[in-house]
Order: C-alpha cells, then structure tokens, then sequence
C-alpha cells in the first residue's frame, strides 16, 4: 500500500555555495522545511531581498523509508524554479513556484541518498511572476515528501495531480457522479469505486476494470457554501495495492449577469476578499495553523468568498474551505506584464493549477490573469488569454472563466470578452478619482456590456497606526480607510449584478519594493494587520453588514488624544440600534439601517466611551489635548530623499507636486518621458494620469516598488531639478 515519507527536518542550507556538493555538507545552515530565505529581507523594505540561487541538502537512508515498487520525491512548492539532484545526478528542473510537482526516483535509489534542490527565485524573462506587487519568497517554502507506492498504482506523474477526478453534475434533486483515475502498471487489475457521505455511510459502490465510474446519488445533500458545506468522499481501491480519495460536493451555479451568483438556484452574493500567504517575520514559509487563523478570521469577517491571490495556494487552504463553505477565485501568477518567453509557463502553470485542484467544491472560477494589460495593449496579450480559456474549458467544462482587468482598460476591448466573466481593479478615491466614482462606474459598463457579468477584483486604501480627525485620500490614517470602505460597502452591496466583490486586501502581505505610508516593505491595504494581531476598524465595518455573529464596536481605539471640541465617533454594529456612554452619561440611542452608527460626544478632559447594542458592549478612551499628537501623522518621507533634499521653486513643479499640476502644464506624454527612466516598464501615460492626484516623489515609490525597479538619490535630485523648470499653470 502507499506509503507518505515526510522529509521536512533537518535539511543544509546555503546562499553561498557555488555549485551542487557531491557530499552532505558540513558547515551549512540547517533548516526545517517550510523554509524561505526572504523572511526579514523581503519585508523590510528599500527592496533589498535576495534573489538568486540557494542550495538544500538532505540525507535519507533507505533502510528508513518503507519497501515499495516505486518512489516519488513530492515538491509542494519551491519557489520560483528548481532543480532536483539525486545521489549528484540531475533529474529534472521545474519552473514556477506555487504548485505540486513529483519526480520518479526510483531507479537513482541507492542505500544511501543525497538529496540536493537547487533553488533559484532570480528574475528572468520566461517564469512568472516577474512584476509585481507582492515579495517573490524564495525557498522550499512547502511540504516534501517521498511517496512510496507498489509497481501498480494510481498515476502520481501527470502535473502534480491527484489521480483522481471527481465530476459531480446536479440535476434537481438528484446528481450524477462521474469518477475518472489514472494508473500505472495496472491493466486487468480491478478497481473499486465507492462514494460515501459525511457520516461515513456508503452511498454507492461498484468494482470494475475500466477507470471511470458513474454513479446517481439520488436526494443529494448539496454543497451550499457557508450554509451547508456538505461533503461527499469518493474512494478508489485498486485491489490490495493503492488507494486515492477525494472529498467533493454536489452544487451547481451560474453566474448571472443581472442577479449575480446564483447557488443552487438561490441568490448567494459573493462578497468578500482577498489574500496573499504570507506573514511578518515568517513570509511565506506558513504552517498549517497560519492558514486556519487566516480563515478564522475571513469566517469571523462574514465573508462569503476568497480570491486566492495571485498564484496557487497551498492545497490544505482550499481544503479549509472545502469545510467552511468559502466560494474561492483561483488563479495563476500571469500578472502585471507580458512575457513574450513566458508563454508555455502560463499553460503549465494552468494545466497544474486545474489538474490539482479539480475537486475542490469551493472553486467556482478559473482566474486567467491579473493586470497584465499594465503596459498597455499587445496582441500577443489577446492571444495568450485566449489560449488560457480555451485550456481551461477543456480541462473543466463545469466551470467559468474569469480575469482581473487593471482599472484603465478601455472597457470596450476586445480583451476584456475572452473570458466567460470579467471583474476590474479600481482604487477611486486612492490613486485617483473619488470614492463616488464606483457605483456610476459599474452601472454604466453593465448598461454598455449587458450580457458580460462583471465584478469588482480589486479596492481598497492603506491604512497604519496613523490618525486624523479630518481623513483625506492619502494620508493613510485608520479613520480614511474606514471611511473609505463605507462609502464602498454601500455602493457595492447594493448593486446585486455586481457578481463578485474583493476587497484589496484581507491582511497586509509584503512587498519589499514599497516605501510608502511610513513603514516601507508592506502593502498596508489589509482590513488586518501583517501580524494578524489588530483588526482595523474598516474591518468591523464588513462585520457589520455580512456576519450574523451579534458585536458592536468603537471606532478609533488607537486614536486617543484629540484637540477638537467636539469629536464623531462611529459605532458599527449588526445589531438594530446602539447607546452611547460618555463617562457614564448617555448620549443617546441611535438606529442605522446601514449599521454605521455615529455620535457627536464633547471632548473635555478623558472621557470614557462605552457603546451598548442589547447584551453587547465596547470600550475606549479619549482625552482632549492642545496640540495634536505627532505620533499620529505621517511624514512623509519619498523612497530615498529626505523632504530637505528636494528643491522647491515658487511657482514651479518639484518631486513634491501634484502630478495633475504638472499635467496642466505640459501634458501627460511629456512627464512620461520624464519619468521613464526611473519608472521603467510602468511608465506609460494611462497609468501616470491614473495616478495623478499623488505627489510625483508618491508616484514614484508606488510605481518602482510595484515593479521592483532601483532607484538611486541622484536619479531623483536630477528629475527634481528638471521639474523646478516647469512653470505650473
């Protein structure tokens, strides 16, 4: 039978070997795997995380691994390409860091056996990501295992699959059942097909040579997302040699233009998040209860889906929410640009991506690409896209396509029609435009494109321990954040055709390329800290309108000292009305339909705050002061330049102005010539009027940290004293 070896422990590692030992080494570092090599250097900013090669080195006697017919060495991600050496011989390499791959290492097997990756997440042209928002962690960063199976067994070979596929069609009460295997060395051998429920129960069974089976389960219990995750197991037995299951659930959907998701024939609005597998201090070297706290708390949200951002994630998370009910976006790395090498990446990187998760329940979407028209449009986009979604309904014809479309595609493209769905990134009210914009925004490309359900991917604003009692766009304050996602829940929610919302992001996640909102290294757009340890008040505020778990909470627990006279203080609750305490004194009861509830309370001396919504109570503090407290501002300081570093001319442009001054006075192509050489691949007009209610130091640093671009104090001085002989208008 088969037999899984874990070999996380105790492996060698170096970033400063030069080539594959022929030896176990004995003076590298060791490690246990999960294991990434960018923890602290690909989250502290000033974009100085190596990228290059390392080296992992492992002994495995065979008097220590069970007896078996075959042997497969299972990589559950190794990030961003490797290269598996056994007893010094090469056998194969793998491009792309977030899937499963095995390698056969049964004929290298020796009584002794020296494991060597070599792991390279160095940029090149041909795997993707390249360009991106988010740190590219290198390392054996996943599981290994060694799989030790008879001659005769269930296929382990063909992209990193399960051998196993499950293919449930619901029809009324009923669902008929496909199962299909793969096998090796296994002609004549019998197979038994058994279905069971969540119970345990047999629901149905069948022994055959051939390998597929169909079945009828007749009064299904369906898969119902957070109402009723229900589960079915299907279970194939290949004589007394190998066994494959998979767990699977009965459900159908449609995405429907006008009503949105529709499960199970009843409207189930997709309204949710986003979420990157990573954390602070630890990157994406996660362990299993990493995984179970971040859905914890997008269950403790109220959200109803997740968009697995922007790659594969690990296959215990989309187990998880298998179990929870969470309706899941998957999607491959195919981001930012175009790479004219990267083309077979982005098919093996899909082929792997739906051959290992096939069975999952929780995805209702194929994501083909995020962003990618960045730098504007190609041809070669379109028919790379086009070649994704031809792909992906011939490997699954029970599930749509999708595509996140950065926010300046003209909505007329023909690109935007390859997929069955599409959704945009929009960050009105952040990088440009008001918050008001979205609501007018989607009802005008749904009157325009009727037929193509579309949905919301991306938005969201920044927000650190900053605090002001008059938020603004760009000061990146708790309070504008907030502010920010009120404004958003009311104009999304509401739109019922809006088939899926994700808010940008559920956590902060590292992206060493940024400087940005004081504390470079993050992007701090997370309803959650990077450390999961503080839930921002913008998250209450989703609470608030999808969690059925009654709360209330207070608003602003951060932000103690005040100088006005008079302070707003927001409540948010799921509960129908809210009282406020000020020192003990009622300030009255408030009802909200929207659930925001807010009090002007008068701020003399400290003053505590109590808000009551039935059984349930918060608590904060705050306390008048006469001058405003500088540990609540931001300062900022541009990605290399301090603020006295930049020269300032009356009546001219300099690295501190508005980009849309500058614009009025010589043009958006003009600036994009300026700023190409800093900027790079991102500089091209559409993107630099996108953003130009941000300062150009701003600019800059979003731009070149997204895209990973160096950027020296003299490239700036010498585009500052360019921009001093601009006159403004």
């Amino acid at each position: 039978m088969r037999n899984i070896v874990n070999l996380n422990f105790k492996w060698a590692f170096s970033k400063e070997a030069e080539a594959v030992p022929a030896s176990m080494p004995e003076k590298w570092y060791w490690v246990n795997l999960p294991h990434t090599w960018n923890a602290i250097d690909g989250q502290d900013g000033n974009n100085d995380l190596y990228r290059g090669t390392a080296y992992y080195a492992k002994n495995v006697d065979k008097i220590d691994i069970p007896d078996a017919g075959r042997y497969y060495l299972e990589i559950n991600g190794a990030n961003s390409s490797a290269t598996v050496y056994w007893n010094g011989k090469k056998l194969a390499t793998h491009d792309g860091g977030y899937s499963i791959w095995r390698v056969d290492v049964t004929d290298v097997m020796e009584s002794s056996n020296l494991i060597v990756f070599e792991v390279d997440n160095a940029p090149n042209d041909r795997v993707y990501p390249q360009s991106a928002d988010f740190t590219f962690y290198g390392g054996l960063y996943r599981d290994v295992n060694l799989i030790c199976v008879p001659e005769s067994h269930f296929d382990l070979s063909y992209y990193g699959g399960p051998g196993i596929k499950v293919t449930p069609i619901v029809e009324g009460s009923a669902a008929n059942v496909e199962v299909e295997v793969w096998t090796k060395n296994a002609d004549g051998k019998t197979l038994t097909y058994t279905i069971t429920d969540a119970e345990g129960n047999v629901v149905a069974e069948t022994a055959t040579t051939e390998t597929k089976a169909n079945f009828v389960i007749e009064n299904a219990h369906k898969w119902h997302g957070r109402k009723d995750p229900y589960l079915y197991t299907a279970t194939v037995k290949l004589e007394d040699l190998d066994t494959v299951s998979a767990r699977f659930g009965c459900r159908s959907f449609v995405i429907d233009p006008d009503r949105g998701f529709i499960l199970n024939g009843e409207e189930y609005p997709l309204r949710g998040v986003a979420r990157h597998q990573d954390r602070w201090g630890i990157g994406n070297a996660l362990l299993p209860e990493h995984h179970e706290e971040d859905i914890d708390l997008i269950l403790e949200l109220g959200a109803t889906t997740i968009r697995l951002a922007h790659y594969q994630h690990d296959q215990y998370v989309y187990d998880l929410c298998d179990e929870k009910g969470l309706v899941l976006w998957a999607e491959i790395p195919y981001i930012s640009q175009h790479l004219p090498n990267g083309v077979d990446n982005t098919v093996q990187q899909m082929k792997e991506l739906i051959v290992q998760n096939y069975n999952h329940p929780s995805i209702v979407v194929w994501g083909l690409s995020n962003e990618v028209t960045s730098e504007g449009a190609d041809p070669r986009i379109d028919e790379n896209h086009k070649v994704l979604n031809d792909l992906c309904h011939t490997l699954d014809q029970t599930r749509p396509t999708t595509m996140a479309v950065v926010s300046m595609c003209p909505t007329d493209h023909p690109y935007i029609q390859i997929p069955d769905v599409v959704s945009y990134n929009h960050y009105f009210g952040w990088y440009g435009g008001t918050i008001d914009t979205y609501g007018p925004w989607f009802d005008k490309f749904h009157a325009d494109h009727p037929e193509l359900p579309i949905g919301v991917s991306e938005y969201g604003c920044e927000a650190l321990n900053w605090h002001n009692s008059e938020p603004e766009a760009g000061d990146y304050t708790e309070e504008y954040q907030a502010i920010y996602h009120e404004a958003l829940i009311k104009q999304l929610f509401s739109r019922k055709y809006l088939w899926a919302t994700h808010v940008w992001n559920m956590f902060d996640f590292g992206a060493d390329g940024r400087n940005e909102g004081g504390e470079s290294g993050q992007n701090h757009k997370g309803l959650v800290t990077f450390d999961r340890k503080y839930k921002k008040d913008s998250f209450y505020a989703y609470k608030a309108w999808l969690s059925d778990e009654p709360f209330v909470h207070l608003c602003g627990k951060r932000y103690v000292d005040r100088t006005e006279d008079v302070t707003k203080v927001t409540v948010y609750s799921n509960l129908p009305s809210v009282e406020l305490f000020a020192n003990g004194i009622s300030l009255g009861v408030k009802e909200a339909p929207d659930h925001f509830f807010y009090f002007d309370v008068p701020n003399v001396g400290e003053t505590k705050l109590v808000a009551v919504a039935g059984q349930y109570k918060d608590e904060s503090v705050i306390r008048k002061v006469a001058e405003p407290n500088p540990a609540y501002r931001l300062v900022e300081k541009g990605a290399i330049l301090n603020w006295w570093d930049i020269t300032e001319v009356p009546g001219h442009a300099s690295l501190n102005t508005k980009v849309e001054k500058i614009i009025a006075s010589i043009g958006v192509d003009t600036l994009t010539e300026m700023l190409k050489p800093i900027v790079q691949m991102s500089a091209v007009p559409s993107v630099i009027a996108l953003l130009s209610t941000m300062t150009v130091i701003r600019q800059i640093n979003l731009l070149t940290g997204a895209t990973n671009t160096p950027v020296t104090k003299e490239q700036l001085l010498d585009l500052n004293s360019q921009l001093n002989e601009i006159p403004l208008k």
